[in-house]
């Protein structure tokens, strides 16, 4: 895999998750280097004319007022140590690489005044695999300052850190890299901490995985479509044409992809449950709503968001509100949405299925009958997990209370929006994974079904890691190997693979 090449621009949501999971390797671009000591310059001539600048030569928040006595590069240190806040639950490790690269992302921007050497300490430090313990509580979303001050105290060799799998004193982990701390100039110690990288980072994370869970709920949907015997003609793109609305269009297009055969089966009914003949509308708004959250993310990542602001080809240091993320939240806050409309259309065609029997099918998709309990038990854990995603969905960034005086009197939550946006994904990924279980059956249960090629892999790769229900047994450990696969990666329904097995039966 080639180097992220860090310019100042073009960072993407792909070039995050790889660096945050598969250890990709970052570089500095050429030009970076010079776009920082430009800015650098700018600002120190601005200190020495006697400007007032925050955070540099005057304190922070309620401080503001307060001038700032002595060794500028001692404030620094104590600016550090002061606002090392944070608590709870320590950052995952890829949440942490994706709040590095992202910080360092934007700092390549050049305009935080950053020195040189910091920045390529961050680089270094990245590269090397050390990365600062990260409690988790402690971000409003005015600036991820509070959380940010663990990356900040590792670069100073101060904190802890994990390295190589362990946990140890952030100075021995520098050192077992055969790194070494840094000194900070002034200002350097607000400009890696006033900054949303944690918000962006993690951000970037979550519209990953909701682009591929959406591929999962796409396939499980068709393969619902096929159990259940659905009236294919709501993806005629005709219709989807005569109502242009957002993502429907691309929606409908991947299910008929998936559903695609030389001849399609007749249906069982003129019209389906809204569940099901809705799937294109649902769906679609889901993909608008990342396309949303991902063009938000990826303007944070390419842009010079920092207070003070260093404007080096204007020569001038500008205090400014680009660290406020309300486009950002209200983004994760619209996906949250979207996903917990998507997961509510998952469980009510999980019902469909599993209920007393809909076109056919036996009821609750049990071979055997009687007092067979079948899949039904599954709609009482089905309907507890979207309870949960429902909660998850309340909006949380108008949760916010004036601060520091009543300086800083407005705030956007974006980690929250973000982190609870990440949970919403794991529970959703189960109800497809319930959703896939219930649809297979169903295939399997109707009698001289020849299933879309796609549809086909999509089954197959379930039965490789459930197989169909004869008699009842414990649908839970099933329905956990299925997300296991789903949530790790190792879902890859295979073309090839089902045309074997068609072939060899």
């Amino acid at each position: 895999m080639s180097a992220l090449v860090l310019t100042g621009a073009g960072v993407g949501i792909a070039d995050v998750a790889t660096v945050a999971r598969a250890g990709r390797r970052v570089e500095i671009g050429s030009d970076v280097i010079g776009k920082l000591e430009k800015a650098r310059k700018v600002l120190d001539h601005a200190a020495a004319s006697g400007q007032q600048i925050y955070g540099l030569n005057t304190g922070l928040g309620a401080n503001l007022g307060t001038t700032v006595e002595g060794d500028a590069s001692v404030f620094q240190r104590q600016l550090l140590e002061g606002r090392s806040g944070a608590v709870g639950e320590t950052l995952p490790i890829e949440t942490v690489r994706a709040t590095m690269v992202a910080r360092a992302a934007m700092l390549s921007a050049g305009g935080s005044g950053l020195s040189p050497a910091v920045f390529v300490a961050l680089v270094d430090v990245l590269n090397a695999g050390v990365h600062p313990v990260m409690p988790s509580l402690g971000s409003i979303g005015a600036g991820d300052l509070v959380l940010m001050t663990a990356l900040a105290r590792l670069l100073i060799g101060e904190g802890e850190a994990d390295y190589q799998g362990r946990r140890m004193p952030a100075a021995k982990a520098l050192m077992m890299a055969r790194l070494v701390p840094v000194s900070l100039a002034p200002k350097d110690g607000l400009s890696l901490i006033n900054a949303s990288a944690v918000s962006a980072g993690s951000g970037a994370l979550v519209v990953t995985d909701t682009l591929s869970a959406l591929v999962q709920q796409q396939q499980a949907g068709a393969l619902t479509m096929e159990g259940i015997g659905a009236n294919r003609t709501i993806l005629d793109p005709r219709l989807h044409m005569a109502r242009p609305a957002a993502g429907q269009q691309e929606a409908a297009k991947a299910l008929h992809d998936l559903l695609a055969r030389d001849v399609a089966p007749a249906p069982t009914t003129l019209q389906d449950p809204l569940s099901i003949r809705c799937m294109p509308s649902i769906h679609g708004a889901l993909i608008e709503a990342i396309g949303q959250a991902k063009r938000a993310v990826e303007i944070e990542l390419n842009a010079a968001a920092d207070n003070p602001l260093v404007l080096g080809d204007d020569g001038v240091v500008m205090s400014a509100g680009n660290f406020h993320t309300a486009a950002l939240s209200l983004a994760f806050e619209t996906l949250s949405l979207a996903i917990a409309q998507c997961a509510a259309a998952s469980v009510a065609r999980f019902i469909q299925l599993t209920g007393s029997g809909r076109n056919g099918l036996p009821k609750y998709l049990s071979p055997v009958g009687g007092a067979s309990a079948g899949f039904v038990p599954l709609q009482k854990t089905a309907t507890s997990i979207l309870a949960a995603i429902r909660h998850k969905a309340n909006p949380v960034m108008l949760d916010f209370l004036p601060v520091s005086e009543g300086v800083e009197d407005h705030a956007t939550q974006s980690p929250l929006t973000v982190a609870k946006c990440a949970g919403m994904i794991a529970l959703w990924r189960r109800l497809i994974a319930f959703e896939l279980m219930a649809a297979a059956q169903a295939v399997d249960l109707r009698e001289g079904l020849t299933l879309a090629p796609r549809t086909s892999a999509v089954h197959t790769a379930i039965r490789a890691l459930v197989p169909a229900l004869k008699e009842d047994r414990p649908l839970g450990i099933d329905a956990e190997a299925l997300h296991a696969a789903l949530a790790g990666g190792s879902w890859q329904p295979s073309l090839r693979q089902a045309d074997l097995v068609q072939e060899q039966a």
